[in-house]
C-alpha cells in the first residue's frame, strides 16, 4: 500500500490503464503496425539490439562507479558492483562479436548514401559494402580493446586510491575517477545522442531532439540573464556608441561602392537570359516588368553561367530572346530596352546588414543613456520580450527556412546544417525566453544580503554567483524548469514541419499510407504521455532529492 500512496495520482491513473493498453497493442494487427512506423523500428533491426544494450551497459556502469562512491557503505558496494557489471560487459565486447551489427548500422547511417563509397546504393535499410565491413572491423579491432584497457586502469585507479584523500593516493582516486567519468562518460553520450538507433529511429529523434534544444535553451537563458544583470557605466556607454558610428561608416563605405551598369538588350518575344551574378533587385524588375516600356505580363527568365553563354543562346534563335548583360558584353547590334545601373549583391547586402547593426547599437546606446542600464541589459530584454510574443511554429518555420537559407547563401553553403539541427536550434531559441524568465525569478529570490556577504569576504561577481547564487536559484527553479522539460518535449512534434521524422512525422507518414483512422494517432498520443510522465517522475525526484517544500 505504500508504494501505491508513493505514485502520483495522475500516475495511477495510466498505470491501472496500463493492462488495456498493452492488450490493445498485443491483440491488434494495426495498433502494432503503427506503432512499429511511429517508433521507427526497420527492418532487421533487432539484429543491433543486443549489441547496443551491451554498450550501454558497459558505458553507463563504468560511469556510475565514481558517482556512486559517495555516500555510505551501500553506495560503494553499488559502485563496486557496477565497476564489475561495467567490466564484464567490455569482456564480452572484446571477445565477442555482439556490438559489430549496431557499430556497422551506425556507420552506415551517418554518411551519405548518395555520395559515400561505403554503403550499397540502393538498399533499404542502408547497408555497408563489404570493404567497408572489412575497415569498420579492423577499427573495432583496436577500438574496443582501448577501451577495455582504460576502463581497467581507470577501475584500479579509482580503487587504489579510494581509503585516502590527501596524498598520492587521493591523486589516483581522482585520476581513475575523470579517466573512468571522461571515457564511459563521452561513449555513453554517443551511443545515446548521436548514434543511429534503428530499431526506435522515430523515438530517439523525438528525445535527442527536447534534450539537445532544452540544454542549449537553458545555456542561451542563463546567457540572457547573465546579460541583463550587467551594471551600467560611462565606459560602456562610450564603447556602444563608438561601435555604432563604426557600423554605421562601414555600411556607408559598402553602400557607396561604384555601380555596376547592365543593359536589356533584345527583344521580350521569348525568355530573358539573367548572368550569374546579376544583382536580384534587377532580376526582380526585369520579371515583373519595374521599368519603363516593360510589358504589363510576367516575363519569364533563363539563367546562364556567363554572357557568352547567354549570347549564343539568342544567337541560336531557342526560346531565349534577350538578355540582362553587363553594359560592356552587349553586342554592338542588339536593341537596347533599358539601361541601368546598381550595386553588386555582395556589398548591398554587406551594407544594409551593417546599416542594421548600427540602427540596433545606436537604439541600445540611447537607451542605456536615459534609463542608466547597460546597454546588453536592454538588448538582452528586448530579445526575450520579442522572442516571447512570437508563436513557436513561427520561429521554427523561419529559422528552419528563410534565416537558415540565408546563411548558406551568406558562407557560399559552408554553413548547411541539417535539419534537426535547425528546429533544436529554433527550439532552443524560442525557449530561452521562458528559461531566462525562470531563472531571473530564482535569482531574484536569494537575499541580497547574501551578495553583500560574498563582496566583504572577498568574492568577486563570477564566485558570487557559481558558489553562492545559482546553488541557491536552482533549488527555486527546479518545478518550472521541469516544467518547461514537459513542454519541449511535446513541442517536438513541431519539427515535422521541417520534414524532421520525429513521431509525429512518422504517425503522418503511417496515417497517409495505411488509412487508418485511429491506430496512427492514439499510438503516437499514447507514446507522448508516456514520454511526459516519465520526464515528470524524473522532475518528482530531483525534487524530492533537493526538499523543494521542506528546505
Amino acid at each position: 500500500m505504500s508504494f501505491v500512496r508513493s505514485i502520483r495520482p495522475s500516475n495511477l491513473i495510466i498505470l491501472s490503464a496500463l493492462p488495456f493498453i498493452v492488450y490493445l497493442f498485443a491483440s491488434s494487427a494495426d495498433y502494432q503496425r503503427s506503432l512499429r512506423a511511429i517508433v521507427g523500428v526497420e527492418p532487421g533491426s533487432s539484429a543491433f539490439v543486443p549489441g547496443f544494450l551491451m554498450l550501454a551497459t558497459a558505458f553507463s556502469a563504468g560511469l556510475a562507479v565514481p558517482l556512486l562512491w559517495r555516500g555510505k557503505a551501500p553506495r560503494r558496494r553499488m559502485a563496486a558492483l557496477a565497476a564489475l557489471t561495467s567490466a564484464v560487459a567490455a569482456t564480452f565486447i572484446v571477445a565477442g562479436d555482439t556490438v559489430h551489427p549496431f557499430i556497422a548500422s551506425v556507420v552506415a547511417n551517418g554518411v551519405d548514401s548518395f555520395k559515400s563509397e561505403l554503403v550499397i546504393k540502393g538498399a533499404t535499410p542502408r547497408q555497408l559494402t563489404e570493404a567497408a565491413d572489412l575497415m569498420v572491423r579492423r577499427v573495432e579491432g583496436w577500438l574496443w580493446p582501448t577501451y577495455a584497457a582504460l576502463l581497467l586502469a581507470g577501475i584500479v585507479l579509482f580503487f587504489a586510491g579510494s581509503r585516502a584523500q590527501p596524498g598520492p593516493q587521493g591523486a589516483m582516486r581522482r585520476a581513475g575517477a575523470w579517466l573512468l567519468g571522461g571515457v564511459n562518460g563521452a561513449s555513453l553520450a554517443f551511443v545515446l545522442l548521436f548514434a543511429h538507433i534503428a530499431f526506435a529511429a522515430g523515438l530517439a529523434t523525438t528525445i535527442r531532439a527536447a534534450i539537445a534544444a532544452y540544454m542549449l535553451a537553458a545555456v542561451l537563458g542563463l546567457v540572457w540573464v547573465g546579460l541583463l544583470k550587467l551594471h551600467y557605466t560611462r565606459r560602456s556607454l562610450v564603447l556602444f556608441a563608438a561601435a555604432a558610428v563604426v557600423l554605421a561608416a562601414s555600411s556607408a563605405w559598402f553602400l557607396l561602392q561604384p555601380r555596376d551598369a547592365y543593359v536589356l538588350a533584345g527583344s521580350l518575344n521569348g525568355k530573358v537570359g539573367i548572368v550569374t551574378g546579376t544583382p536580384s533587385g534587377l532580376i526582380g524588375d526585369v520579371r515583373f516588368g519595374r521599368y519603363e516600356g516593360a510589358p504589363l505580363t510576367e516575363t519569364p527568365v533563363r539563367t546562364f553561367l556567363g554572357p557568352p553563354e547567354a549570347i549564343a543562346a539568342v544567337g541560336k534563335n531557342e526560346d531565349v530572346s534577350g538578355a540582362l548583360l553587363p553594359a560592356a558584353a552587349v553586342p554592338a547590334d542588339w536593341p537596347v530596352l533599358w539601361r541601368v545601373e546598381a550595386l553588386n549583391d555582395g556589398d548591398r547586402a554587406a551594407g544594409i546588414t551593417l546599416a542594421v547593426l548600427a540602427i540596433a547599437v545606436g537604439l541600445l546606446t540611447f537607451g542605456g543613456f536615459l534609463h542608466r542600464r547597460h546597454p546588453l541589459s536592454i538588448g538582452s530584454e528586448f530579445i526575450v520580450d520579442t522572442i516571447r510574443g512570437i508563436p513557436m511554429l513561427v520561429i521554427v518555420l523561419y529559422v528552419g527556412l528563410p534565416l537558415s537559407g540565408a546563411l548558406k547563401d551568406a558562407t557560399q553553403g559552408i554553413f548547411d546544417p541539417p535539419n534537426l539541427m535547425r528546429g533544436i536550434a529554433a527550439m532552443a531559441l524560442a525557449y530561452s525566453a521562458y528559461l531566462a524568465e525562470i531563472f531571473r525569478s530564482g535569482i531574484n529570490a536569494i537575499p541580497v544580503g547574501q551578495i553583500e556577504a560574498a563582496a566583504s569576504i572577498g568574492l568577486n561577481r563570477w564566485q558570487t554567483a557559481r558558489l553562492i547564487i545559482l546553488p541557491q536559484a536552482f533549488r527555486i527553479v527546479i518545478p518550472p524548469l521541469g516544467n518547461e522539460l514537459i513542454a519541449i518535449l511535446k513541442d517536438t512534434s513541431l519539427l515535422s514541419i521541417l520534414s524532421i521524422r520525429d513521431i509525429t512525422q512518422r504517425m503522418r507518414e503511417f496515417q497517409s499510407a495505411s488509412f487508418l483512422p485511429f491506430a496512427p494517432y492514439n499510438s503516437a498520443a499514447i507514446l507522448y504521455i508516456l514520454l511526459t510522465l516519465a520526464a515528470a517522475s524524473l522532475i518528482n525526484q530531483i525534487e524530492k532529492k533537493y526538499d523543494i517544500k521542506h528546505r
